[in-house]
Formats: C-alpha cells, sequence, structure tokens
C-alpha cells in the first residue's frame, strides 16, 4: 500500500507545482504594473496588465523574463508603427507640414529599431543600464515625433495613439529594468 501512495504522489506532484507555478506567473503581472503604476504617474495600471498579458506568458515566469517580453513589445510596437508611417507617407496630397512630420517621424522610428535590438542584447548580459538609456530614447523618439505635429497650430498628428503606446510601454520596460 505505501508504493501506491508514492507512486499518486510522483503523480499528482507535477500537477500541483504547475498549478502553483501558473498562480505566481498570473499574479506576477497585475502586482508588477500595480508596482510600476504607483511609482510612476505617467504609466496606466489597465495599460500595462493588457499589454503584458496579451504577451507570451511562457516567457513571462519571473520579473526577468516580464523585463524581456517588455522590451521585444515595444520593438514589436515601434516596427508595426514604422510601417504605419511608411503607408501613411504614400498618400501625396497630405498636406506637406503633416508629410514633413511624418517623415521625420519615420526617421525616429527606424532609428529606434536597432536601438531595441541593443536594449534586448544589453538586458540579456544583465547591463540594465546601458538597457535603460536605450529604452529611455524610445520615449523620446516617440515624444519628438509627437511634439513635431504640434509646431503647427490646427495640425493633428495622426500617430498620437501610436506614439502613446510606445511612451507607456517604454515606461514599462523602464519600471522593470529599475526593478531588477
Amino acid at each position: 500500500m505505501p508504493t501506491f501512495s508514492y507512486c499518486l504522489l510522483l503523480l499528482f506532484l507535477p500537477l500541483l507545482f504547475s498549478t502553483f507555478h501558473a498562480n505566481i506567473a498570473q499574479n506576477l503581472i497585475p502586482e508588477t504594473c500595480k508596482k510600476c503604476a504607483a511609482d510612476d504617474p505617467n504609466l496606466s495600471y489597465n495599460f500595462c496588465v493588457t499589454s503584458l498579458q496579451a504577451s507570451n506568458r511562457s516567457q513571462c515566469d519571473n520579473l526577468r523574463g516580464l523585463g524581456m517580453m517588455s522590451i521585444k513589445l515595444i520593438k514589436y510596437n515601434v516596427t508595426n508603427t514604422r510601417n504605419y508611417v511608411k503607408n501613411l507617407l504614400k498618400n501625396k496630397k497630405r498636406d506637406p507640414f503633416i508629410r514633413a512630420c511624418l517623415n521625420d517621424c519615420l526617421d525616429l522610428y527606424s532609428d529606434a529599431i536597432p536601438t531595441l535590438k541593443q536594449a534586448m542584447m544589453d538586458y540579456k548580459s544583465k547591463h540594465y543600464k546601458d538597457a535603460n538609456i536605450e529604452v529611455s530614447s524610445v520615449i523620446d523618439a516617440a515624444t519628438t515625433c509627437e511634439d513635431g505635429f504640434e509646431e503647427k497650430e490646427g495640425a493633428v498628428s495622426p500617430l498620437t495613439k501610436r506614439n502613446n503606446d510606445t511612451f507607456q510601454l517604454s515606461a514599462i520596460a523602464l519600471a522593470l529594468i529599475n526593478m531588477l
């Protein structure tokens, strides 16, 4: 009879462990986002939770994995925004001021892609200070892009939401980097 008990224990132990592990990972995102939002008034708790929960959770089972995932999310967002700007620029009838701003944004977002690749390498190598500087430059790129449209009264940025998303994703990554 004792061998039967041990067999049952061995059979259910992995199940118990995986349930416990999933519970920890499930709580990691909301708890981490709560801390991030409390430390940074520019960071939205709901945006943080929604963004990180939409990512590949298998890589987010600890704070370090969550940090890497947040940088990957920025890179995806920046790449997507860059492609969106390229499509906007195909419209040759656009206001010349808006086209000039979009070209500036295209340059800023194009430069941000290799910067984020470097940030990922620095993060993997635990060079958190360097990763912090690189992610900070992406916040500057999004802000500079948005500010360009404000230089002309009445001009409306077609990138406001995308720039804000880049800002938020970068703020999340910076908060996570600073927790390590």
